[in-house]
């Protein structure tokens, strides 16, 4: 498998105004890695059968049938689901699993400064594949010689134990529905990559998690955006790529066009990755109006209106669609998805509009983070040569989640196939499809692990009462929360990398679980992604 990371990058595009090139050879920045992959099958047990498919790295190999002896078990301690502290949270050298940039990356000729502005970042502040995205991506521009920032909101859930050299750099004052807002600006470093966080001194992002606090998250996001903006032109920094994220960025472009660029802003240009379409950050007109733009101005066709309100009193707009609109290119996260949101969809009308500057560039994993043969947090490594680790991996998870006693056997324990489930618990990922699979794993005699979170009280009602039917007993464990410790430890040691979803953009799940020597299935979905 060839893992591509890739920004398009809008080095010589016009304003928003036009939707040509002034050069048509679009400028990227690439990181390739041949894998050299290869096909195995994991399981031996006769019963347990799932169609699937596997593409193991030359670099990682698979657990062989064998014995544990030679790890000697007697002397490992291993954990236990009565440990005042989870194992997975007990003493890791570091966060990171890999903070160096490798140096042997060819280096790029025309270097550039660009900064991310997001919601997300792994590992500090992450939901889903979007924080993996921006870190991995921000590595691999670094590898080639670029000058790379992260800019990021001070989430009052960030652990501050997690970044490097933690100093407030700015306080300056970022406009919000009325008033200037008195806001820090704090410079870090977070897996080798220098962030900036954003931290206004009123109530916005306060909270235990990224998102779900107990404040307005639209109105959060656009102080965020037009914040952003102002400490460059406070600050003077001019990079030549400003790279937003998602909807929770949408506005920045709007903002950068019709207001910065016109004061001191002259330089940069804009680039918006869209990850997941489903997410278009519906807009009042009047919720535009506190980060200082008109709303009225973008209630139209060509803009900012989001076409399903049109009609309806009141029209909305979407965040989403200005970003695409105003924006010098955008990228989604593979060629096939591209395809899919030019032909279906509400947006679909304003991207074909724009067809000439997006373009879909297929995701990749941080092959230095996610590495099993380095990962700091995996009790044992393994590689292609010498995958034995695995096996540790999987018979540590499994004592520490109670699926092994101390009284089983080890090679027992190892025989039972592990099928492993890391996920956000929401519609897109196919609730219906992971509750199918605990009853059919229960039956073909194997276990399941399921890691997510799920930010809908509902959904999130319904799997506490599959944890309660499930978790005493010595199959299934269902665990409702994040953990990035955890989750590398699952990868390592699952035989199964279960991907349910209804639809995909492109999956890191898959990419990650291959790396790790899993075999990789998915269900739900009526076409591959990639």
């Amino acid at each position: 498998m060839r893992v591509k990371m890739e920004c398009a990058t809008a080095g010589r595009f016009f304003g928003p105004s036009s939707s040509r090139l002034s050069n048509p050879r679009r400028r990227r920045i690439v990181l390739n890695r041949n894998n050299g992959l290869s096909a195995h099958n994991l399981c031996s047990s006769s019963k347990f059968k799932i169609q699937a498919q596997t593409h193991l790295s030359s670099e990682v190999g698979i657990a062989k049938q064998g014995s544990l002896t030679d790890f000697g078990v007697q002397e490992f301690v291993w954990p236990s689901p009565t440990d005042e502290i989870p194992f997975w949270k007990k003493g890791f050298p570091s966060w990171d699993a890999n903070l160096e940039v490798p140096s042997e990356v060819k280096k790029d000729s025309k270097l550039m400064h660009i900064i991310h502005v997001t919601a997300e970042m792994a590992p500090i502040a992450k939901v889903g594949g979007l924080g993996d995205v921006v870190t991995g991506l921000a590595r691999a521009c670094l590898s080639r010689g670029h000058r790379v920032d992260i800019m990021l909101p001070f989430y009052e859930c960030i652990q501050r134990e997690q970044i490097d050299d933690l100093t407030l750099i700015t306080t300056y004052n970022s406009y919000h529905d009325g008033k200037w807002i008195p806001t820090h600006a704090y410079s870090g470093t977070v897996s080798g990559i220098p962030v900036i966080f954003i931290e206004p001194s009123h109530q916005f992002f306060k909270g235990q998690h990224v998102y779900g606090g107990s404040y307005n998250e639209l109105e959060a996001y656009l102080f965020f955006s037009r914040a952003c903006l102002e400490w460059m032109q406070v600050t003077g920094t001019q990079p030549d790529i400003i790279h937003v994220h998602e909807w929770q960025t949408g506005a920045l472009p709007l903002l950068y066009w019709d207001m910065y660029h016109y004061l001191s802003l002259q330089k940069p240009r804009i680039v918006l990755t869209i990850h997941n379409m489903e997410h278009y950050g519906e807009c009042r007109q009047e919720q535009l109006n506190m980060c200082g733009l008109d709303g009225s101005l973008y209630a139209t066709f060509d803009k900012a209106v989001d076409d399903r309100t049109v009609g309806h009193n009141p029209e909305r707009l979407s965040l989403l669609k200005g970003g695409i609109v105003y924006s010098n290119a955008v990228v989604t996260v593979s060629p096939t998805y591209l395809k899919e949101t030019l032909c279906s969809g509400w947006l679909s009308n304003t991207l074909i509009r724009h067809r000439d500057k997006y373009v879909g560039i297929v995701n990749g994993i941080d092959t230095a983070m996610w590495n099993p043969s380095i990962d700091v947090f995996l009790p044992s490594k393994f590689h292609a040569q010498n995958s034995e680790g695995k096996k540790l991996c999987k018979y540590y998870v499994q004592r520490g989640l109670g699926l092994a006693s101390r009284n089983h056997v080890p090679d027992t324990a190892l025989k039972v196939p592990l099928v492993v489930c890391i996920t956000r618990l929401v519609a897109q990922k196919g609730l219906h499809l992971i509750i199918h699979a605990i009853k059919q794993v229960e039956e073909l005699g194997g276990q399941m692990v399921i890691l997510g979170k799920a930010p809908d009280s509902r959904v999130e009602s319904e799997f506490e009462g599959l944890v309660n039917l499930h978790n005493q007993g010595p199959s299934i464990r269902i665990l409702l929360m994040y953990s990035e410790e955890l989750s590398h430890l699952l990868y390592a040691a699952a035989d199964f990398i279960l991907v349910p979803s209804m639809y995909e953009p492109c999956g890191l799940a898959q990419m990650i679980g291959m790396r790790y020597g899993a075999v990789c299935t998915s269900i739900g979905q009526l076409n591959p992604t990639i």
